[in-house]
């Protein structure tokens, strides 16, 4: 068999994805199996970087290997995964909007607490009392 195509090596370090990644999107179902050459090895098509390329993307805006999977099955159905994705991407604004709060409640915390520590620079308590101060107020 002639070798037209990239290597999983080369795939890897060109796309910044460990090689192991690459065999666990192909175990999985995200990737195809690719050719292989007559020693063995995975020869991959520009049609399975694109493929790649569009699942590292899709995982840097937040998204599951789940739900990957379900816009690629759309696609291969036919089908416009684009309303699926903006759903997804409702969802996962939702959830960047639920955690900001938790973490802006978090930050108004510390902040007291660092201020409470300047005041109180030995505070009693069996380990340290700042922390079971924080942990009796949520108990």
């Amino acid at each position: 068999m002639e070798e037209v195509g990239v290597r999983i090596g080369e795939l890897g370090e060109r796309l910044g994805v460990n090689t192991k990644t690459i065999r666990y999107y192909e175990s999985i179902g995200l990737v195809p199996e690719p050719e292989r050459t007559s020693s063995g090895y995975r020869i991959y098509s520009e049609a399975d970087v694109e493929r790649l390329v569009f699942i590292k993307s899709a995982q840097r805006l937040g998204l599951a290997l789940d739900e990957v999977r379900e816009i690629l099955a759309l696609r291969e159905r036919g089908e416009a995964p684009c309303d699926y994705v903006r759903d997804l991407i409702s969802q996962e604004l939702a959830d960047i909007d639920r955690r900001l709060e938790e973490l802006q409640s978090l930050r108004q915390e510390l902040a007291a607490l660092e201020r409470r520590a300047q005041d109180t620079a030995g505070a009693k308590g069996s380990i340290c009392g700042l922390i079971e101060h924080v942990r009796q107020k949520s108990v």
